[in-house]
């Protein structure tokens, strides 16, 4: 019987995993990608897409800002959202290991002394002498060992190892958000002191504005009505002032929660927009490597392969379970002796369940197990369509964003001039107040939308990164098993 339950024992019940075949498409979009984005001079570089470019494990250095690269760093060493996904991997490691001792025999021993009493009148003494007192020592060495015949054990450990891998993508997935949320929070700050720095310049030319126009009054040139109209407009957009400076100081307090900070703890640098670089090469994985690349894909396909184990598991409940068991040791009356000649015994058995009626509970446990998986391949199949749509969405972005920013920069730069030119003329006295406050108005709205052009392309990038993986397969920190650890080599990096 031993010979067959260790002949039966390379079997396994239940489906074996295979991975996901990549989805069947040859680019995120409809149309052909525009190998380049649009550009003017006055507003900056144009951006490439570089079909197959690796990205680095390091990709935020790419914007080229010290104060970033510094503070990313801070946030990996402190951040807590990180320390716990590490945690919880190593959790899921342990149980693994913990699982893997299931396939080998446990040894257990055990020593029992004891003070007994007989009942002498229905049970003769124990002891040889008729005393009904007497002391029991009994030393014993157990083992058992339940066969893995139709795989359950093996299913088990196939079902948590999948679940650390996922677990293991999952760090990674937080690894990624944390560094992404850091460069587009450091981006949305430049883009407010942007703002700061707009609104700024525009209470200045107003303030000029009103000194001129008050120099006209008292010449008798113009109405009192136009002093306090120029007042209530620089009014206005000085109460616009404090809610950006609000919305910077709550930003502020997010990059130092990033970082593992308290706000009190307050920052040492300060984003702007001329502080940060914009990317002019930019990756465009192959859409057969995205599903290799994306961390949150991983982690789903890791769940799959967790739910097709399961439903080998389920199966193995189902099936016949041999133990084998084995008790050997000694009793005596005296601890003297235990191991006396007399005092031995052993024994050894074998035992066969086979579960018969269970009320439907074993055959429903395998069907849900089979839901389960069809569950895990839809949700799998939703990750997918996610990441491509997230990458489409960047590169639409990215292109649009081009087209905005070379929009604002003319509109400021025709706005600043009809701003001058009007100035001049009312205090020449050759044209009317209102001309001027729709001047100013014109002006300070295209500042404050080429502040959040050129951040938007800023952060709109970076979550082009973000959508491809961000390119942890890269990390020196990361141990990347061959074959099915990250995507193959693509084209080097480039700035």
């Amino acid at each position: 019987m031993v010979g067959m339950t260790l002949g039966l024992a390379g079997c396994a019940v239940g489906p074996d995993f295979h991975r996901p075949t990549p989805p069947p498409v040859n680019g995120y979009t409809p149309e052909p990608l525009k190998p380049r984005t649009a550009a003017r001079i006055s507003a900056g570089d144009s951006q490439r897409f570089v079909e197959g470019l690796d990205i680095s494990g390091q990709w935020w250095t790419l914007f080229h800002s010290q104060a970033l690269d510094a503070l990313v760093d801070e946030a990996i060493k402190n951040n807590p959202s990180l320390e716990s996904a590490q945690a919880a991997l190593r959790v899921a490691q342990e149980d693994v290991q913990a699982q893997k001792g299931s396939y080998y025999p446990s040894l257990s021993a055990n020593f029992t002394p004891s003070r007994n009493k007989t009942a002498t009148s229905t049970i003769t003494p124990v002891a040889n002498t008729g005393n009904p007192f007497y002391s029991l020592y009994t030393g014993s060495l157990s083992v058992s060992y339940v066969p893995d015949v139709f795989g359950l054990n093996r299913r088990t450990v196939e079902s948590l190892q999948a679940q650390a891998e996922s677990q293991r993508y999952q760090l990674e997935a937080t690894y990624l958000t944390l560094t992404s949320n850091i460069v587009i929070a450091a981006i949305q700050e430049a883009a407010l002191c942007g703002q700061i720095a707009a609104t700024e310049e525009t209470i200045r030319i107003a303030s000029n504005a009103l000194d001129i126009i008050r120099k006209q009054l008292s010449f008798g040139q113009i109405a009192g009505a136009d002093v306090a109209t120029q007042e209530a407009a620089l009014a206005q957009v000085e109460s616009t002032l404090p809610p950006l400076q609000k919305q910077l100081a709550q930003q502020r307090n997010l990059l130092a929660a990033l970082a593992g900070r308290f706000p009190s703890e307050g920052l040492i640098d300060k984003f702007t927009l001329d502080d940060i670089r914009l990317p002019t090469n930019l990756p465009v994985s192959l859409p057969s490597k995205l599903v290799d690349q994306r961390p949150d894909v991983r982690a789903a396909e890791a769940q799959l392969h967790a739910a097709c184990a399961q439903i080998g598991v389920a199966v193995a409940n189902m099936l016949p379970n041999i133990t084998l068991s084995g008790t050997g040791g000694s009793q005596a009356l005296a601890f003297s002796q235990l191991f006396a000649p007399g005092t031995g015994y052993f024994t050894i058995a074998a035992s066969l369940t086979q579960p018969i009626f269970e009320g439907g509970t074993l055959l429903h446990k395998t069907r849900a197990a089979r839901a389960a998986y069809d569950q895990s391949a839809a949700q799998y199949k939703s990750t997918v369509i996610t990441a491509f749509q997230n990458v489409a969405d960047s590169l639409r972005a990215i292109q649009a964003d081009a087209n905005a920013v070379g929009t604002a920069v003319t509109a400021e730069q025709a706005a600043a001039t009809t701003l001058d030119i009007t100035r001049k003329q009312l205090q020449a006295g050759q044209i009317a107040y209102l001309s001027l406050l729709n001047a100013q108005q014109v002006y300070y709205q295209t500042l404050i939308s080429l502040a959040q052009a050129k951040a938007t392309r800023l952060a709109d990038t970076a979550a082009l990164f973000q959508a491809l993986g961000g390119g942890w397969w890269n990390r020196s920190d990361v141990v990347v098993k061959k074959g099915r650890g990250g995507p193959p080599p693509q084209k080097p990096f480039l700035e």
